[in-house]
């Protein structure tokens, strides 16, 4: 039985986020002949092509990211934002499931993942050659459209990622590799070394691809894009979310039938 599909739209709840303009809307998947899903022609968003199911391409598209109005959570909202759980983005058949460590408490606040201003997985996924332009949090709504979602490793908010205990971490390993199995994504990609090392008992494991599968996916570990780790620019994130796309290109997934 395929499992319901989860909302992806940004949940704002409260008065912490209230967005000036709509985003588009998801774009509408079709089942492909490999088993999978694509984002039907008509649907896509502008700077996409088709391609072989699998495969992610972005043609040129223009790279100012959006910027629907909105207030900043104050200190009383973050502060009551932690331990909140926000909604997946996440579909059947995903090319790639990007899996944070938890959710800041922007994020909780907004609805949004990695929404704190300042965190730069937005602008490294635009730079790896995911997404046409950089997109706004508010747009994670339409990741599915590219084949991408996103998750956590741990669903509870705090406001910094080294507040999670090792048995949280392991715990939601598990979470996650139950999830992966459910929802058969192509690729995972982890989205800090350090929680995929505690969390899947991987003490030595390093950046870019995994020698063992997570529940059938390929594995990939990125760095924290976190604005608290000073060991990535911008760029070299950019670069590293270069190499996974690069990686998923050039490995598409067999055909079926």
């Amino acid at each position: 039985m395929t499992p319901a599909r989860r909302a992806t739209g940004p949940a704002v709840p409260g008065p912490a986020a209230v967005p000036a303009t709509t985003g588009p809307e998801p774009a509408r998947r079709r089942r492909g002949t490999d088993g999978g899903h694509s984002p039907a022609p008509a649907d896509r968003l502008p700077g996409t092509v088709d391609g072989p199911p699998g495969r992610i391409e972005v043609s040129p598209g223009p790279t100012r990211p959006r910027e629907p109005e909105f207030r900043r959570p104050d200190r009383a909202e973050l502060a009551a934002a932690a331990d909140r759980t926000i909604p997946d983005v996440i579909d059947q058949g995903l090319t790639v499931l990007f899996v944070g460590i938890n959710p800041g408490l922007w994020s909780a606040a907004t609805g949004w993942h990695f929404a704190r201003p300042g965190n730069r997985f937005w602008p490294a996924l635009h730079r790896g050659g995911f997404t046409p332009r950089q997109l706004h949090p508010s747009e994670q709504h339409t990741l599915p459209g590219y084949g991408l979602g996103i998750t956590n490793m741990v669903a509870r908010a705090s406001a910094r990622a080294d507040e999670l205990t090792p048995a949280e971490l392991v715990t939601g390993a598990r979470t996650l590799t139950d999830k992966v199995a459910l929802y058969r994504p192509t690729w995972v990609a982890v989205v800090g070394v350090t929680a995929y090392r505690i969390g899947f008992a991987r003490p030595k494991a390093g950046f870019g691809r995994q020698p063992e599968p997570l529940a059938g996916a390929r594995l990939w570990v990125l760095p924290n894009p976190s604005g608290l780790n000073a060991h990535f620019t911008p760029q070299t994130l950019g670069a590293a979310f270069g190499a996974l796309r690069a990686a998923v290109v050039g490995d598409p997934p067999p055909a079926v039938g």
